[in-house]
């Protein structure tokens, strides 16, 4: 019965109003909340949150709380990573964020004071807030395709949290390629792919590829949002991706804050 109720509802006249209503009254609850969180970072110390348009445009969402708790998330992830291998984020001396962003997991160093801390993004509207709002850290815009503003060899860690999975296959290899080149020898590279978790989420003609270890990348026009999204079978970082490194570990699944996506860690080989 109900059911039937809502479905006269949306046919009629009032239907697209009470829906500006809801969006209106969502945004006004966003907007306060994310008043109140900016409030509360400020005064405890923290960096200052981004607005709620922004954080929607980056994470699909505007919640400001999903936008710490992830980033904190992955943050700790890449601590624990790290840690794992006998390395500390407080012992290395340059650390690039490429795909920065609004600096969602870049905010949560502020209090680190070992490394210098730098991040990169291709989208100068993000990369203008960073500078103005995450001072201990130093950005730069970069193409969609192109060279990062670094000399070779600039960073011996550098993480790549959900950028690999909104590239077409030519620009993720142009991206491995430009990124060990500013990477030291001996240095890490972190990233996170859409692996076999995601299979339901490819087009059921895809997914025989993906099986026979192919990329696949669906909406490769919009490459670099979240419109287009790439899924890479494990087998394909080895054979393609990885080729030039070598590979520390493989944790599935173990991209927190970025959920079931797979963390892969890489070394550049040392002479």
């Amino acid at each position: 019965m109900l059911k039937k109720v809502r479905r006269r509802f949306y046919a009629t006249s009032l239907y697209p109003p009470y829906v500006r209503f809801v969006r209106r009254a969502q945004a006004r609850r966003d907007q306060l909340r994310w008043r109140l969180m900016d409030g509360w970072q400020r005064l405890t110390g923290r960096p200052a949150l981004p607005p709620p348009q922004l954080i929607e445009f980056v994470i699909g969402n505007p919640s400001t709380a999903w936008f710490l708790h992830s980033g904190r998330l992955a943050a700790g992830s890449i601590s624990a990573l790290l840690q794992k291998h006998g390395y500390s984020i407080n012992h290395l001396e340059s650390v690039l964020d490429f795909g920065c962003g609004l600096g969602r997991v870049m905010r949560h160093w502020h209090r680190h004071r070992g490394p210098h801390f730098h991040g990169s993004d291709y989208n100068p509207t993000l990369i203008r807030w960073c500078q103005q709002n995450l001072r201990f850290a130093r950005f730069a815009e970069n193409p969609l395709e192109g060279p990062l503003p670094y000399p070779g060899g600039s960073f011996d860690f550098i993480y790549a949290l959900s950028v690999f999975t909104h590239l077409t296959e030519p620009q993720q290899a142009y991206w491995m390629n430009e990124l060990r080149r500013v990477l030291r020898r001996g240095g890490h590279l972190l990233i996170s792919t859409h692996g076999e978790y995601y299979l339901e989420q490819i087009l059921p003609e895809s997914r025989q590829k993906f099986r026979a270890g192919q990329c696949v990348v669906q909406g490769g026009e919009h490459a670099g949002t979240n419109i287009c999204s790439a899924y890479h079978p494990p087998q394909y970082v080895r054979d393609h991706l990885a080729t030039e490194f070598e590979i520390v570990d493989f944790v599935p699944k173990g991209a927190l804050g970025n959920p079931w996506q797979d963390y892969w860690l890489l070394r550049k080989p040392a002479p």
